[in-house]
């Protein structure tokens, strides 16, 4: 309290002495920013200036009280945002009005394939970033899904570069607009949690530009993202968080990113690399808090006093630093010194119907035999519901994801909501996974619990399912460690906690069974042929329940479509198939090159459980005949094409059009196909609608690595237009010159 009243009585103090001056142009907010930029920086002291590229708490940057140049807060939470933790530690400050609305999963919101959704997404967990005075949402993330094992998959897009790329720039653009900075993260190649402290990445030259950077080159270049976090990992040797490659050569200097290069809590291990390798803003070096260094461990920061030494020493140019203090002003005048900026909103029933809606356009229905769903509820009359993540809450756990929320619909909650009295519900626990205090810190373990004996529930399962008229089985992984949540990898493809055995032996006794994965994550399914409906239903958030509920009952069709690429086993990712998972602690080779998802799914014909792009309807879609404005193209052209989409069906539903484009001919080995275009239209019974893509030579071009170039070569390409990666329903040609 002390700090706080010294700082509003210095800051009252500093406005009251301009107000008898002429104003500071760098207070001045009809001035140019970078006007006012340079005016403040020369109004600095070196001390002030190092100190603003340190944490000064967990979450918390030091501004400059002086000159009325406040802090930069912080605030965790690709799906919500975070809890107020204290001052030092992780641990929760037990706010009383700090309860969030849980946003899906990024993997839910990319299996939308809608940047309306994205758009929704950003607007309204930047309002709630706003109303919690956060200046900074540490999200969203775009790293590439390489393995089903690695533990953040759920935090990301997805496997493929375009659909991560058009999905990230109107979630920026909506956080955006409300006056907070995205932090597009992590930069780059942060693929696995196992070693990702120091593992390093070898990879060519045109993997990492064709597959590992677009997605972050379109948050910089289209979207105009205010800052980027570093990963933890090494690539060239150099840790992310500071890497001259990485960061000045590719993202300050190709690409002419201005906003500020945050680390990852812990990723900075140098002062000078860390003051000269684009690294700006060090946060959470020791992620202990205190108990680090002297009275104040953040003044012993990499670039804290460390810096500040080497500074007057001349061992490193204040240039370097004047560079990130520019770069911290102009984030600080575009949020926290913005009053133009709007005042938010937080934990509103709008924000959680936004979130289910989100969630109801991205659940992927994946198998549906005999039109098993959805279900009728004018002749099923007894439900029975079995498995422990129909009741569970995951917005608990994961990692810097984890959530303290103003409430969560399970699907049970979301079922019983929906169907009432129509058809009687018996729930049976099934399986059940470790109680830890990680995961479910309320209520804590209690004194004496003991884990039910899962034969036991086995049998009540089976016993339970015999005469039901429909069993929804609800599993798939949780948050817990070593499932979906940072800091460790999954440890198996398959199910965890017998559910595979589980779902077999239900299928034995009952024909009529759905099953429901709640997942971020691929996993493997041997019991896919005995089992008639399989639904994808992600982490949802707070509305996960009813979205879920909608999409069973049919309330509201299915529509969502894979991000990735679900495969019969882990050896037919080439990640694994290339034995290059996860490395030998030191280094881990991307073997596979550009090959990854589906890409090398189409490159060694093999058959998957789901291919990319794969998700069905209630409702049918005829695709007609494909136009194109030109069947020749010279460099710099823009061609149309376009294909009829009919709704052949007898509901309204919504389909999402794919385009992919294959190179017939090139000197470099190109994939089969590769996505450069997707729609999701809208579409009543019977009606039909023309989708049109504008297509440049951009959609043809590959990475030269020779000449460290983008280009194409003259030929003939293929064009794809389908339901999935693997559903192709016509195809053409066209000509480059």
């Amino acid at each position: 309290m002390k700090k706080i009243t010294s700082l509003i009585a210095c800051t009252c103090f500093t406005i009251s002495a301009f107000a008898q001056t002429v104003k500071p142009v760098y207070l001045d907010e009809s001035q140019p920013i970078e006007k006012r930029v340079e005016d403040a920086l020369t109004r600095m002291t070196l001390e002030e200036k190092v100190k603003m590229c340190h944490a000064q708490s967990k979450f918390s940057s030091y501004g400059v009280p002086r000159l009325g140049i406040p802090e930069l807060w912080m605030s965790d939470g690709p799906h919500g945002i975070r809890e107020e933790v204290l001052w030092d530690e992780w641990n929760g400050a037990h706010w009383t009005s700090d309860s969030c609305i849980a946003f899906p999963a990024l993997t839910c919101l990319a299996a939308t394939w809608d940047p309306q959704m994205a758009a929704l997404y950003g607007k309204s967990i930047g309002e709630e970033a706003r109303y919690r005075k956060k200046d900074v949402l540490l999200g969203p993330g775009v790293n590439i899904y390489r393995t089903p094992l690695n533990g953040r998959n759920f935090e990301y897009m997805g496997e493929d570069p375009f659909l991560s790329s058009r999905m990230v720039i109107p979630y920026i653009q909506g956080v955006q607009s409300n006056g907070v900075a995205a932090c597009v993260k992590h930069f780059a190649l942060n693929n696995q949690e196992i070693d990702r402290g120091h593992i390093n990445v070898i990879i060519d030259d045109r993997a990492l530009h064709e597959i590992y950077l677009p997605a972050f080159k379109a948050a910089v270049q289209e979207a105009g993202v205010w800052s980027i976090m570093g990963a933890y990992n090494q690539y060239k040797g150099q840790q992310c968080c500071h890497n001259q490659y990485l960061l000045n050569d590719i993202l300050k200097q190709d690409w002419q990113f201005d906003g500020v290069v945050i680390s990852d809590w812990g990723g900075v291990h140098n002062t000078e690399q860390a003051a000269n390798f684009g690294l700006d803003l060090e946060m959470g070096t020791w992620t202990d808090g205190l108990s680090q260094g002297k009275a104040n461990a953040y003044d012993n920061y990499y670039l804290a006093d460390p810096l500040l030494k080497k500074i007057k020493k001349g061992e490193i140019n204040i240039k370097v630093v004047d560079d990130k203090v520019r770069r911290l002003l102009k984030m600080i005048f575009r949020t926290v010194m913005n009053s133009q900026r709007p005042w938010g909103s937080f934990g509103t029933e709008e924000h959680a119907l936004a979130g289910r809606t989100i969630a109801e356009n991205g659940i992927v229905l994946l198998k549906n035999d005999k039109n098993i769903l959805p279900i009728n509820l004018n002749k099923i009359k007894k439900i029975v519901v079995v498995g422990e993540n129909a009741n569970k809450r995951m917005t608990l756990g994961g990692g810097s994801s984890s959530l303290k929320v103003k409430y969560e619909i399970t699907p049970l909650d979301g079922l019983k909501k929906q169907i009432g009295n129509l058809a009687e519900i018996i729930y049976v626990k099934g399986y059940v996974s470790p109680l830890t205090e990680k995961r479910d810190p309320k209520p804590k373990i209690p004194v004496g619990y003991k884990e039910p004996n899962p034969e036991i529930l086995l049998q009540e399962a089976i016993n339970a399912a015999k005469d039901a008229d429909i069993v929804l089985y609800f599993g798939g992984l949780n948050k817990n460690e070593n499932q979906d949540s940072e800091g460790n990898d999954r440890k198996s493809y398959n199910l965890p906690y017998g559910q595979d055995r589980l779902i077999s032996e239900l299928a034995k006794v009952n024909k009529n069974i759905v099953v429901t994965i709640i997942s971020g994550n691929a996993v493997a399914m041997p019991w896919i042929k005995e089992v008639p409906a399989i639904v994808e239903g992600w982490f949802g958030g707070t509305e996960s329940g009813n979205a879920i509920a909608s999409i069973l009952t049919g309330k509201v069709n299915p529509s969502g479509k894979l991000p990735m690429t679900i495969a019969e086993k882990l050896e037919d990712y080439p990640s694994h198939a290339l034995g290059e998972y996860p490395g030998d602690h030191v280094n881990v080779r991307y073997n596979e090159g550009i090959f990854i998802g589906y890409r090398w799914i189409d490159k060694q014909k093999k058959q998957t459980l789901f291919p990319f792009g794969h998700g069905l309807s209630y409702t049918t879609f005829d695709y007609g005949k494909i136009k194109i404005s030109s069947k020749q193209m010279k460099n710099n052209d823009k061609i149309t094409i376009s294909i009829p989409i009919k709704n052949s069906g007898k509901i309204k539903g919504k389909e999402t059009v794919q385009l992919y484009i294959g190179d017939e001919k090139c000197s470099f080995e190109r994939p089969i196909k590769e996505l450069k275009g997707f729609s999701k239209i809208e579409l009543n019974p019977g009606e039909e609608k023309i989708v049109t893509f504008e297509i440049t030579d951009e959609a043809f071009k590959f990475y030269d690595d020779k000449q460290k170039i983008w280009r194409t070569e003259p030929g003939k390409f293929k064009i794809y237009i389908g339901a999935s990666s693997n559903d192709i329903r016509e195809t053409s040609e066209i000509t480059l010159l």
